[in-house]
This record gives structure tokens, C-alpha cells and sequence, in this order.
């Protein structure tokens, strides 16, 4: 009988050489350490952080910074909340029998879902990817993710609000977006392929449900939550730089009026329950260019695509944000040109 220890097997830090063993017990640096790292930066250099905070840029900056986080953030927890209850509460079979089976059948039916989500493109992000691991097809979780910030009933009353003489609006903005979903649902069954979307690894909890909520809520607030911070970031950084000037040139042309407003709602990244009022404030606009502002805007804009990029892979996002600028921009002006 052999004894303990001499099975001839190694425990495998016994087979490394100093130098693997040194990499392997090397204490790896996490956000903490970076967060850290970050405020000791900040102690050091506030002396001449001071002066820039006086800069009429940087507060303009640091405010729409704010606004943007500040807007998406509710809505992204509550994405993220409602995404750990499908991960851990709802089983497998139940989207089985909600959906249909055929794919095709199936984007239509997510796209209508979307109504009773009474949130923002932030919180949409984190349940089509929940929705994806749960098995449901990637087609309708994304033609999903595409309704749900821009047909809800809050967003749609909210342009009613904001564009009382024209009541048309809310009838032009939910069709068109409800089109440029399933279009997308539908594109992405005939082109779209597996390996371009990505989801980060999930480790999956041992213990209860409600741990598993938890850990599974954490894991999409931090993951999702750093790439919105991001996008916050680009979309300040291009309302500081880019002229107002330019918008009243730009609202002069006809055939610039529309790609020039779609192309400001992705650099301005408004949530989609404050985009109307801002869309109305555009007054020198036509109501079609209006229309394709809002219509793009919940869909793509820069802290959607940069958490897109953080959820389904920076190859999926490079394909799937253009091609909904195109669509998004093409069908809005059809609506527009014939109930507007």
C-alpha cells in the first residue's frame, strides 16, 4: 500500500520553476487598487486640477458629464435588477413558451415587449444579454433591445408632453421605431452570426437564490455600469467641442437636416425619457429631422455603443450600431414623410 506522499504525483506549484511561481503569487491589480490609484492621483494634482475646474468648458463638461449618469443610472439598475430576476427567478421553459419557436415569428413578439418596460436604453442592454444566456435568440433579444427604451408608455408620453401641437409625433415615433426593431430582428437572422456576440463570463454562484441574485446584480452594475461612465464621457467631451453654430446651418439644408440630427442624438446619448423635450427645443428643425432624432437616439448613441461593446463584444457593436444608424435614419424619414 502506498502511503500519503509517495503516489509520485506533485501538487503542480511543485512542477513551476521560481519564476512561474513568482507570476502566480504576483497580487493582481482589480478596481480597488484602481479606484485607489486614481484618488491618490487626484490629492497629488489638485493644485492644478483647481484651475481647470474654473474653465467655463470644464463645468460645462462636468455638467453634462453628471446629467448623463445621472439620467441613465436609475434606469440602468433597474435594467439590472430586472435582468438578475430573469437569470436566477425564471426558468429556461418559460421563454419556450412565451415566444414563439420560429426565430422569425419570435422578433415581432419581443419587439411588442418592449411596451411594458417602462425603462431606458441603459436598462435594456443588461436584460438582452440576460435574455440571451436564458436562450432565447439573439434576434429577438435585439430587436428587444431596440423597442423597449423607445415604444414604452413613459417615453411616448413624455413626447406627447413635449410636442402638444403635434400629437402625430407619438403615433410617428413608436411605429417607426417599432419597425426599425423588428427590421434589425430580421436582418440579424439572415446575416447575423454566433461568434460576433461576446457575453462576458458569469461565474455561476453556489448557495441560494438570492445569492445568485446578488452576485449576478453586481456583476452587470460593474461591467455595464464602467462602459455608461465611458460613454458619459465622449458625449460631454463632443457637446463642449462642437459649435452651436453649426446646428443652424446644418437645419438650413433639407437633404442635411436629418442625417445631421441622427448622427447629434448618438453624439448627445440623451436617455430616452428626456430626448422629446430636447427634440422639441430644436424648433428651427423640421418635425421629420425631429422624428429621426428621436428615433435614433434610444437605439444608438455613445454610451449605448460603448455598453453594448462592454455586453455583447466590441465586433458585435461595429457591426450592429451602423447598421441601426442606417435603418433607424431611413425609416424614420419614410414615417415621417407620410404622417408628419
Amino acid at each position: 500500500m502506498v502511503g500519503p506522499g509517495r503516489t509520485g504525483r506533485r501538487h503542480p506549484s511543485a512542477t513551476r520553476g521560481p519564476a512561474e511561481r513568482r507570476r502566480h503569487t504576483r497580487p493582481r491589480v482589480g478596481s480597488v487598487e484602481v479606484l485607489a490609484g486614481l484618488l491618490i492621483l487626484l490629492v497629488l494634482l489638485r493644485g492644478r486640477l483647481t484651475g481647470l475646474v474654473d474653465s467655463p468648458r470644464w463645468q460645462t463638461w462636468t455638467t453634462v458629464f453628471v446629467s448623463v449618469v445621472v439620467q441613465a443610472i436609475p434606469f440602468l439598475v433597474f435594467g439590472v435588477l430586472l435582468s438578475a430576476v430573469i437569470a436566477v427567478f425564471v426558468p429556461r421553459s418559460f421563454w419556450a413558451r412565451a415566444l414563439p419557436r420560429h426565430p422569425a415569428l419570435a422578433v415581432p413578439v419581443a419587439s411588442c415587449a418592449g411596451v411594458v418596460l417602462p425603462g431606458c436604453e441603459c436598462g435594456s442592454v443588461p436584460i438582452a444579454g440576460s435574455l440571451i444566456r436564458r436562450g432565447v435568440t439573439p434576434a429577438a433579444a435585439l430587436a428587444f433591445l431596440l423597442a423597449a427604451p423607445a415604444i414604452n408608455p413613459i417615453v411616448l408620453t413624455a413626447t406627447a408632453v413635449a410636442f402638444p401641437d403635434n400629437p402625430e409625433m407619438v403615433v410617428a415615433r413608436g411605429l417607426a421605431s417599432l419597425v426599425v426593431a423588428m427590421l434589425i430582428g430580421w436582418l440579424w437572422l439572415r446575416l447575423g452570426r454566433t461568434e460576433w456576440i461576446r457575453l462576458p463570463a458569469r461565474a455561476e454562484p453556489e448557495g441560494s437564490r438570492a445569492r445568485a441574485f446578488w452576485a449576478a446584480c453586481r456583476h452587470d452594475v460593474i461591467h455595464a455600469g464602467g462602459f455608461l461612465v465611458l460613454g458619459a464621457m465622449a458625449a460631454a467631451t463632443i457637446n463642449v467641442f462642437v459649435p452651436e453654430v453649426w446646428l443652424r446651418q446644418l437645419a438650413g439644408s433639407p437633404f442635411l437636416a436629418i442625417p445631421a440630427l441622427a448622427v447629434l442624438a448618438v453624439l448627445l446619448s440623451i436617455c430616452s425619457e428626456a430626448d422629446a423635450f430636447v427634440a422639441a427645443s430644436l424648433s428651427q428643425f423640421s418635425l421629420t429631422a425631429r422624428l429621426a432624432f428621436l428615433v435614433v437616439g434610444p437605439m444608438v448613441d455613445l454610451k449605448l455603443i460603448s455598453m453594448q461593446a462592454g455586453m455583447f463584444g466590441r465586433g458585435f457593436a461595429l457591426r450592429f450600431a451602423p447598421a441601426t444608424l442606417v435603418l433607424g435614419v431611413g425609416v424614420a424619414t419614410l414615417v415621417g414623410a407620410v404622417l408628419l
